[in-house]
């Protein structure tokens, strides 16, 4: 269950207060304000909103990539604003898997390397890596591509081996920036149909971010940020407005 109104309390991540300005020149930009969120686990929560409207901050902000003027995120009990660099480093690499619009892959990696690279941050050893992976690839359906290298593969099996590449370590919770935003409509199909896959067959929390409605129906709950705050929006609402189903 997702709440916005900062009344819940046991929820797998808790958002409170959350506040975020940038100083351009000599201007105060606020893109944040007063901001509570609260994410069970095992929700798919879908962010729209214009742009400039501070999704992408509120994904970071959250995923530990960058931290609020004021306000305070937890997860899993786990308060990350006021951790160090360092520490929030490795909460990151342990709680947080991330996909983004553009793959990131290592063009001279293979699948199976690009995949493995969370993994070499940890003290698993080479066979368990190698399980992890292979598992990892299974999920995402690219069992016979391992050994392919991205400029091998379609946009679509990149992204699944960025999915794959997210998942390796058994993260929290996910973090997608626009995960089909630079795929043909089939292939966004099939990347949505194996988010919604995770989360209700591995029971992965997916936060994601969105300018596609079709793309958004597919989430549990559709928050819009709206001048720095939340409003919930119905995910029905906003495929019947986009005229079709992904």
């Amino acid at each position: 269950m997702v709440r916005v109104d900062g009344k819940g309390s046991g929820a797998l991540i808790q958002v409170r207060g959350l506040n975020k300005t940038y100083k351009r020149g000599g201007e105060s930009i606020q893109v944040l304000q007063g901001l509570n969120l609260d994410v069970d686990k095992g929700d798919f929560v879908a962010f729209m909103g214009p742009s400039g409207s501070g999704k992408t901050t509120l994904l970071n902000l959250m995923g530990g990539l960058d931290v609020p003027t004021s306000g305070t995120i937890s997860v899993d009990g786990d308060e990350i604003t006021h951790m160090s660099a360092s520490k929030l480093t490795q909460w990151r690499a342990r709680h947080v898997g991330f996909i983004f619009q553009m793959y990131n892959l290592i063009p001279v990696l293979t699948a199976f390397q690009n995949v493995e690279l969370p993994l070499l941050l940890t003290k698993l050893s080479a066979s368990d890596r190698k399980k992890h992976v292979e598992t990892a690839l299974s999920v995402v359906g690219l069992s016979d591509r391992m050994h392919h290298y991205p400029r091998q593969l379609s946009g679509g099996q990149e992204q699944r081996v960025t999915i794959a590449r997210a998942i390796v370590s058994d993260p929290t919770f996910l973090l997608c920036d626009e995960p089909t935003g630079d795929l043909d409509r089939k292939s966004a199909t099939e990347i949505m149909e194996l988010i919604e896959a995770l989360v209700a067959k591995h029971g992965k929390t997916v936060l994601m971010v969105t300018h596609d409605p079709v793309v958004a129906a597919r989430a549990h709950t559709t928050l819009h940020l709206e001048k720095g705050e939340l409003v919930e929006g119905s995910a029905e609402r906003l495929a019947a407005m986009a005229g079709g189903h992904v």
